[in-house]
């Protein structure tokens, strides 16, 4: 949406007052008007408290203060531009909404009087934390630094481990009040210009008053197909991981407020890489990630195919005959699961809401009631809770949190279709599942290659961890301009 302009009034104390307006100077405590007088002319700043550098700021207004006026002479905005305000990031801008809303976001404004353009003086710092190793995708050897909540720290972070003169960093804001600084990030030389282009002009269009989630607010809007629960983007917290991909041609989003950056776009089988996989030796990252592979699709199956042996033990293959719960809950063996499932969820929750201090005695008390209790007492098979915890790892082991919440619903959508339909609702709601996956698109690439289409080189990639020396080639799916490494 275009915002209506405002050119500057030939008044000096016309612009002051438009500002103070516009800015509601006596209404908000921390936006600051400092009306000033500097080699004879009249001069007025304005700055957020918080967000301006002092020391900058006083150090500037120290030099105006030994100005005489004609010093300023001919031409007093080139004079201040270039020679008496020493700094490397300031402008100039003559469209007063547009000055106020970039005062909002940090920069200070000089309005000086005689001059057709405000001088913009970016000297703003924003309260951030050190980076420090993301919680989700921590790794025994590598670095530990991680995205944080500040996009400028976060370009920086980038930057530093892709050097490259290629590399692009496109600005943008999203949303009407909040104005949202967005960053597009990849390299001109590798990435599909026409996947950028499309991206930015998906962005120029979201229409809303601000973003308040950040990252999954964009996702929402990008993505599309709301009631889909799997993911579309990948999120990274690891400059590492995010430097990896604008190598192969991913394109990134970086949002300013957080730590999570959007890779674009990523297939079901990018949610189930780890950084772990290339700080070892590939042989130990094949083996890594083929365990990943395995606790991910028991943790999707497993349940559901203990039940269907527990309720029809003729499908059992000889030999595991003792599959199946030796004594019955005095509950159905469905409700167990599904209250067990629940059980989980809330105890997830807790877990997120409990102080680190106690999280220790939460779990006793869960490990205590949900399993030993409830098996004693008889609501529960002994077996259910094993089979449970199974999955549960399973769960845990999936490098994508959203992804493991999306495979959880698939979970329990097998367990009630089993439940009503016995074996042919456990293989009809399997392929189900594979044909949901198989017709979903991550910006028009399909979300299960290199599966479906078949490529054989990246099938191999996905699955065995190839060696760096031998990944010689950029994924096809994303087009790169220069498909050689």
């Amino acid at each position: 949406m275009e915002r209506e302009k405002q050119s500057l009034f030939s008044s000096f104390q016309k612009n002051v007052d438009y500002m103070k307006n516009r800015l509601a100077v006596d209404k908000s405590f921390d936006v600051i008007y400092l009306d000033l007088e500097y080699a004879g002319r009249k001069m007025a700043l304005f700055l957020i408290d918080g967000f301006a550098k002092d020391e900058i700021l006083h150090y500037i207004m120290k030099l105006l203060a030994q100005l005489e006026p004609e010093q300023l002479e001919p031409d007093p905005l080139t004079k201040l531009f270039k020679t008496y305000i020493p700094y490397i990031e300031i402008g100039r801008l003559k469209d007063l909404n547009k000055i106020a809303d970039q005062v909002l976001g940090g920069p200070a404004a000089l309005i000086v009087e005689g001059i057709d353009e405000v001088i913009m003086i970016d000297a703003r710092t924003y309260p951030v934390r050190a980076p420090a190793e993301p919680d989700l995708e921590r790794v025994v050897r590598g670095s530990r630094d991680g995205y944080v909540e500040t996009i400028v720290f976060n370009t920086a972070l980038t930057r530093r481990r892709v050097r490259d003169r290629s590399l692009r960093m496109e600005y943008l804001q999203i949303g009407r009040r909040s104005m949202t600084d967005i960053c597009v990030c990849y390299l001109d030389d590798i990435a599909d210009q026409d996947r950028v282009e499309k991206l930015k002009e998906v962005l120029k269009m979201i229409d809303t008053d601000g973003l308040p989630m950040a990252e999954k607010t964009i996702e929402e809007f990008i993505s599309g197909r709301h009631w889909n629960p799997y993911p579309t983007v990948r999120y990274t917290e690891r400059p590492d991981t995010a430097a990896a991909h604008l190598y192969e041609g991913h394109v990134l989003i970086i949002i300013d407020g957080s730590p999570s950056v959007m890779i674009t776009p990523a297939t079901y089988w990018h949610h189930l890489q780890h950084a772990e996989d290339y700080r070892q030796k590939p042989m130990v990252g094949a083996y890594l990630r083929f365990v990943r592979f395995i606790a991910v699709f028991v943790s999707i199956f497993i349940l559901p195919l203990y039940y269907l042996f527990s309720v029809s033990p003729e499908f059992l293959p000889t030999g595991l005959e003792y599959i199946g719960p030796s004594e019955a809950g005095t509950i159905p063996l469905i409700v167990q699961f599904l209250v067990a499932e629940l059980g989980i969820d809330m105890l997830r929750l807790a877990a997120i809401h409990t102080p680190s201090s106690l999280a220790t005695a939460l779990g006793l008390v869960a490990a205590i009631l949900m399993g030993q209790v409830a098996v004693e007492v008889g609501l529960f098979s002994s077996e259910v809770v094993l089979y449970l915890a199974v999955a549960a790892i399973g769960t845990y082991a999936t490098p994508s949190y959203e992804l493991s919440l999306a495979n959880r619903l698939i979970r329990m959508f097998l367990l009630l279709v089993t439940a009503s339909f016995g074996a042919i609702g456990y293989a009809v709601g399997i392929t189900l599942w594979i044909l949901y996956l198989v017709r979903m698109n991550s910006f028009k690439t399909a979300y299960f290659w290199p599966f479906l289409p078949f490529s054989y080189r990246a099938f191999r990639d996905v699955f065995l961890r190839s060696p760096m020396p031998l990944k010689n080639r950029r994924p096809a799916f994303l087009h790169p301009k220069d498909p050689d490494r």
